[in-house]
């Protein structure tokens, strides 16, 4: 499949008119996948993506696809946020048509769906939304 389909793909209208939020971490493993869990939920019920920054170790690793297909972007730490921000450029978005990007600070330290993750996920987001 081109990359211009996969593209069109992230408009894929079956997935309905909730907010897409793309949740970014190192790997995609723990923290991305607690966030795109929690924010999936009452009281946000947002379409929700898990991704990471690292080719090496990511399940999902980031692409165009998904930076064209989120309407936001949450991430764990600076240097996803740097990471995020420098892919962007790199695949043509403009400072205005870029997703806004809501950096969490949540260090790698917790296990999926640790209830101290998730609450920080929770507290965080809400802070600074």
């Amino acid at each position: 499949m081109s990359t211009m389909n996969r593209i069109g793909n992230a408009d894929n209208r079956f997935q309905g008119q909730f907010k897409r939020v793309l949740c970014v971490c190192s790997a995609g493993l723990l923290r991305a996948p607690t966030a795109a869990v929690v924010l999936s939920q009452e009281p946000y019920n947002f379409n929700t993506r898990p991704v990471g920054i690292s080719r090496e170790y990511a399940l999902i690793p980031l692409d165009s696809v998904h930076l064209h297909w989120a309407d936001e972007i949450v991430t764990m730490e600076q240097d996803h946020t740097d990471f995020v921000k420098q892919r962007l450029v790199d695949f043509g978005f403009s400072a205005e048509l870029s997703p806004p990007i809501i950096q969490l600070d949540i260090p790698d330290d917790f296990n999926y769906r640790d209830p101290e993750l998730i609450k920080l996920i929770k507290t965080k987001y809400n802070e600074k939304t």
